[in-house]
């Protein structure tokens, strides 16, 4: 019996969503697609049913993996300046570095997607840009706040994936530790600057 519109539509986002966790898991290279459809429960030849090749799946499953992580950041940013710092804090924590299912795409996969094809890369740069975006909101706007948040930014994700890397423990946990206490030194550019009003006229005595 033929699937509806809106049941394809599911079973495409079902596979996305599997594709996302066993890139980020297994790596994207070493991870098939027959693997894939397996663990979704589908046959092989179904998934061409729903994608031209493995390349528009990578693309989707790695945009999607990381809107998701937008869109947490987003709803820490809705309470707050502060709850978006703790965010951010949090990200730099033993937690989230042997995180392997729900981390952020750029960390576990970053070093493939990097090597692949622009199309492949746009869902992952645009969201990358709209992380920059966010962040930028509490920011004064000024060149040097934007300098400070792209700083952070690479901050965060070099020092979560070197922690990621190496195999010893404790100096995995020291990199966590030396990128957070240098991120709490960073100037305070979280407050916008007031709007300059122009001066009142003096009225000159008669």
């Amino acid at each position: 019996m033929r699937k509806s519109k809106a049941e394809k539509l599911e079973t495409r986002k079902h596979i996305v969503e599997v594709a996302a966790q066993m890139f980020k898991k297994h790596g994207i290279g070493a991870t098939g697609v027959g693997e894939i459809m397996a663990a979704a429960g589908l046959t092989h030849s179904a998934f061409y049913r729903h994608f031209e090749s493995k390349d528009e799946l990578i693309a989707e499953a790695s945009s999607t993996s990381l809107d998701v992580f937008v869109e947490a950041a987003k709803a820490a940013a809705a309470s707050g300046p502060d709850t978006f710092v703790k965010y951010l804090q949090d990200y730099l924590s033993t937690e989230y570095r042997d995180k392997e299912m729900g981390g952020c795409p750029v960390v576990q996969t970053g070093g493939e997607l990097a090597l692949a094809d622009a199309p492949i890369r746009q869902g992952v740069s645009d969201g990358l840009a709209k992380l920059l975006d966010l962040a930028l909101t509490f920011t004064d706007g000024s060149a040097e706040a934007e300098a400070d948040t792209i700083f952070t930014m690479s901050a965060l994700l070099g020092a979560i994936t070197l922690s990621r890397l190496i195999n010893d423990a404790p100096l995995s946990e020291h990199i966590l530790d030396v990128t957070r206490q240098r991120l709490a030194r960073q100037p305070d550019t979280t407050q916008k600057k007031p709007k300059r009003t122009a001066p009142r006229p003096v009225k000159e005595s008669a």
